[in-house]
């Protein structure tokens, strides 16, 4: 079926509405309110200060950050009862172009908004109104039941999820990847 960009954009008002939380926070963490949190980590956490990402690198074998995400979503696929009924946020930064459509927006931040399965975005080979042959990760992944949420700005070198203590157990027992407990409220470890 694919996904579905939407032009209602009232399946994303849980994450306009919580204006009491900084910024950052909601978009590399989703919603608050979750009984636990954690990153999925794309790379290891800075060694030390300052240090940029251009000194680390994944091993050669490691899962794409893409295959990553795709690896949190099966994982958390079992955590909702709507797998079938989810939404997606594009960041409208990607050189997406949906004429005239309407935007979630967060400070700093813009996206589109679609629906579709937890298997549509892997599924397609774009993003409706994406530029062919260009696949980037969703901002934001939730279910209809609003189980869980997964956040994947594009400044950190890792996704924040928040869902029930089940949930982030799932993620943290899954061996394909790298997850860490967090505190969205905390400073998160940043590469410069």
């Amino acid at each position: 079926m694919g996904l579905r960009h939407l032009a209602d954009l009232s399946a994303a008002r849980w994450l306009v509405d919580e204006t009491d939380r900084p910024w950052t926070e909601r978009v590399t963490f989703g919603p608050g309110g979750f009984a636990a949190y954690a990153r999925v980590r794309f790379l290891d956490d800075p060694a030390f200060p300052g240090q940029s990402e251009n000194d680390v690198a994944p091993a050669e074998d490691a899962p794409t950050e893409s295959e990553q995400i795709g690896f949190a979503l099966e994982t958390l696929s079992g955590h909702t009862a709507t797998p079938d009924d989810c939404y997606f946020c594009l960041w409208d930064g990607w050189g997406t172009e949906i004429a005239g459509s309407p935007r979630v927006e967060l400070p700093h931040r813009s996206y589109f908004l679609f629906r579709g399965s937890l298997t549509d975005w892997r599924a397609a080979d774009l993003w409706p109104g994406q530029p062919r042959g260009t696949t980037p990760d969703p901002a934001f992944v939730w279910p209809a039941d609003h189980a869980w949420c997964l956040a994947k700005d594009v400044d950190p070198h890792w996704a924040g999820v928040g869902g029930s203590e089940a949930a982030v157990a799932g993620l943290l027992a899954d061996p394909r990847l790298d997850v860490v407990r967090a505190d969205p409220a905390a400073k998160q470890p940043t590469y410069y």
